[in-house]
């Protein structure tokens, strides 16, 4: 019998690299969050708002579904509120100087074997465990 734990990352893992895939086949566009919700946020009408919202609608609705059939998203904050902060705007800095995020690099540029987002996802992956070792092991 599968972990639950391990059930659920299998089956995530599986619809994210489906909707990669329909994304590509349908739209012919790559799934990168960032790239879709700022498409949302400036109002991009020029290159498809209506399909931007939908999608940015259902992964919200996939976490209120996932509430009402199973319980409560198991969510465990591993900081407060202003470190939360500050680590949101790096990450969309992060986001902006890499050129996209770790949807559109790491899952479908990786895919594409594209040089650009396997060198993306390495210092995404590096950066990582370098703060993982920071934060876990000189700073506390």
């Amino acid at each position: 019998m599968i972990e639950p734990n391990v059930a659920g990352g299998l089956i995530g893992g599986g619809l994210i690299g489906l909707a990669s895939v329909m994304m590509l086949l349908l739209l012919g566009r790559i799934t990168g969050i960032s790239g879709i919700l700022t498409g949302v946020i400036t109002f991009n009408h020029a290159d498809g708002l209506p399909w931007r919202a939908a999608f940015i609608g259902g992964l919200i609705l996939g976490a209120v579904l996932y509430q009402i059939f199973i319980g409560p998203l198991p969510i465990e904050m591993q900081a407060e509120g202003p470190l939360l902060i500050v680590a949101g705007l790096l990450v969309g800095i992060g986001t902006r100087l890499g050129s996209g995020c770790t949807s559109g690099h790491g899952v479908c540029g990786i895919a594409r074997r594209s040089p650009r987002s396997i060198t993306a996802t390495v210092t995404f992956m590096a950066v990582a465990v370098i703060t993982v070792y920071v934060t876990r092991h000189l700073l506390s």
